[in-house]
């Protein structure tokens, strides 16, 4: 049986997060610089795109870009920036053909004005698109999003907007970058580091966490579907009890 097969196609998760890792080190492996291994994790987003979409994921967020990461070498930092924006431009047209929407999460004040300029334009050439949406958080952390989340809801107190009472989750939510989608259902990370690095912190409360030691520019559409595999393996029971998950199904 082929790993399509096995996966039950009534269960697929809505929202699939992704810490691409290991570029740099699949670089060093062949002697070249960490450049050269993120040029070749590009095929991998547009594969994993690609199988992400035919099998009905709703939601594609990719941790592209850390606020973190601007503390990296400049020339490093300048590369990525021009391999974002030109992958990007490479792929809106097969985009808009599969009816997939570009959108972007991340304090993109920051970006450089082309990246920004560029960016904001295939966004805006898929935005009819009613698939599949691929979110880039670029420019992004968790702690980041929650301060500026804190902020919003301290301005509209303090405006007579919002009662100090009236503060839950659901008002937390509602004011981060992902307050449109649904949580992750299961997050996944390359290159065997078992850590989250500010990714979603608030977001992956209820998610499976799927950890695999394969780098970023290795990882395959079979790698993929392994994980799909291993979610639909797992109870998700959000801190009831295994009987009453199984009640709730009946």
């Amino acid at each position: 049986m082929s790993l399509i097969e096995k996966i039950d196609k009534t269960r697929i998760p809505r929202h699939v997060a992704i810490i691409m890792d290991g570029n740099g080190r699949w670089a060093k492996q062949r002697g070249m610089i960490r450049s050269f291994g993120h040029e070749n994790g590009v095929p991998t987003v547009h594969n994993i795109t690609e199988v992400a979409n035919d099998l009905g994921v709703e939601f594609l967020t990719l941790y592209t870009f850390s606020t973190e990461n601007w503390n990296r070498p400049q020339m490093e930092v300048d590369a990525l920036m021009h391999l974002v924006v030109t992958s990007i431009e490479k792929e809106t047209p097969e985009l808009i053909e599969k009816n997939v929407r570009l959108t972007a999460i991340g304090d993109m004040e920051r970006m450089p004005e082309f990246a920004r300029t560029r960016l904001q334009k295939c966004m805006d050439d898929t935005a009819h698109c009613t698939g599949m949406e691929v979110c880039l958080a670029l420019s992004y952390s968790s702690r980041w999003e929650i301060v500026e989340a804190v902020r919003s809801i301290a301005s509209e107190v303090k405006d007579g907007k919002l009662d100090v009472a009236d503060i839950d989750d659901a008002v937390v939510s509602s004011h981060l970058s992902t307050s449109y989608m649904p949580d992750p259902d299961l997050l996944i990370r390359t290159a065997g580091d078992l850590r989250i690095s500010n990714y979603l912190l608030w977001q992956i409360a209820y998610s499976e966490l799927y950890f695999t030691p394969v780098l970023w520019p290795d990882f395959t559409k079979d790698d993929f579907l392994e994980a799909i595999i291993e979610y639909q393996r797992r109870e998700r029971r959000y801190g009831k009890t295994s009987e009453q998950v199984t009640n709730d199904k009946e």
